[in-house]
């Protein structure tokens, strides 16, 4: 059962030093064409692949709000007349503070986008220089009391940890601001450093001056501590929540459940088949307008790729992965299929098994891919 999209708009009025996602610049872009594209392929995909009602859309980027408002309103009515939602849908809007106007605000709140996920990333204004954010922080204060003041009361923001001469102190002051704003929900990465981006290009030439691993550490564990402190719930290594506010849609990811993809570089799960879309926004519309789904690649996951990918999706949440749901699924005990994996990581302490479930220990969410990639290969077809 397919429960959840993914809409990808690949605009952006300016490019972060960090991010390798499919994007492009805004200006002299094809706007119109590639959202006539992005409703095509809804149409063509649910036709081929139908689905009842979704629980979750997630419109991500790029930047979604980077669309003027005629283009906004187009979009949302493209979005409403394609997918099936359930009447208790989560729909989550990304944007970056300073673009959300009170009139964009209000297309999406008619539209029922009923979530907004905000990229502010840190709050020092040095940092967002240094990491090629456009946005100050009184941008994020404004955005938000904007949106409360519109309706809407399930906001995230997204932060980022060990950027370049970034310190403890300064993570720990972005997280009394973020504390400050009085919303139900943070994501908080670490800081990768991705091919084909500035920051890459910096680091290669010895010119980005990185905190190290101690210190990332360090900022992993202030991020855990403050969180709980303030009353978040980590229910996944880098999500914090008040009960009830966790994100559905990112969950469907965790749990290696079904979602569509839609939009030039945006990848999908369908009955076992992953599949991504070709990311040139001329080769998506031409594919689109020749009347085909524009997939680039797609990949039909085995029963052994299935199973190790439950294994290391799900341990990504604090509850790990359920053993009799996963029984129930593949007719298969993970505690037989992984005995000597388990067995080591549970000496180690990195892993726990208790109450029909296996999840990450304290100390194993700081070494998760570590044990991540210990489920790899072991099974067999």
């Amino acid at each position: 059962m397919i429960k959840a999209a993914y809409l990808h708009i690949p605009f952006c009025e300016h490019i972060c030093h960090y991010c390798d996602f499919n994007k492009v610049f805004l200006k002299g872009q094809p706007v119109e064409d590639y959202l006539q594209a992005l409703d095509q392929e809804m149409k063509l995909t649910l036709h081929q692949y139908p689905a009842d009602q979704l629980a979750t859309i997630f419109v991500g980027g790029g930047t979604p709000t980077s669309l003027n408002e005629q283009q906004l309103s187009m979009f949302c009515e493209s979005i409403i007349r394609n997918l099936p939602k359930s009447n208790t849908c989560e729909f989550t809007f990304e944007a970056n503070p300073g673009d959300l106007s009170k009139e964009k605000l209000q297309i999406l709140k008619e539209a029922g986008v009923n979530r907004l996920s905000l990229g502010v990333q840190t709050f020092n204004e040095d940092l967002l220089k240094k990491i090629g954010r456009v946005h100050k922080a009184k941008d994020v204060y404004q955005t938000i009391e904007n949106a409360k003041t519109v309706g809407f009361e399930n906001i995230s923001i997204d932060l980022i940890f060990s950027l370049p001469t970034q310190t403890v102190q300064d993570l720990k002051e972005s997280l009394t601001k973020a504390f400050s704003l009085d919303i139900n929900h943070y994501s908080a990465y670490s800081l990768i450093i991705e091919p084909k981006t500035v920051f890459y290009n910096l680091l290669k030439k010895g010119k980005l001056p990185t905190p190290g691993e101690d210190v990332e550490a360090s900022m992993y564990e202030l991020l855990m501590d403050e969180m709980d402190r303030h009353g978040f719930n980590q229910y996944e290594i880098s999500n914090f929540s008040k009960p009830g506010f966790e994100s559905r849609h990112n969950l469907t990811y965790w749990n290696n459940e079904y979602y569509y993809g839609f939009g030039a570089g945006a990848h999908s799960y369908v009955n076992g088949v992953r599949r991504s879309n070709s990311g040139p926004l001329k080769k998506y519309i031409d594919q689109i307008n020749n009347g085909i789904l524009p997939v680039f690649e797609e990949h039909q996951t085995s029963k052994a790729e299935q199973v190790e990918e439950e294994m290391f999706l799900g341990l990504r949440k604090t509850a790990g992965v359920s053993i009799s749901h996963f029984i129930e699924k593949f007719s298969l005990d993970p505690l037989k299929l992984f005995e000597q994996q388990l067995t080591e990581l549970i000496a180690k302490q990195w892993i726990e098994v208790k109450n029909n479930h296996i999840y990450l220990t304290k100390k194993g969410r700081f070494l998760g891919n570590e044990v991540f990639q210990t489920f790899l290969g072991v099974c067999n077809d």
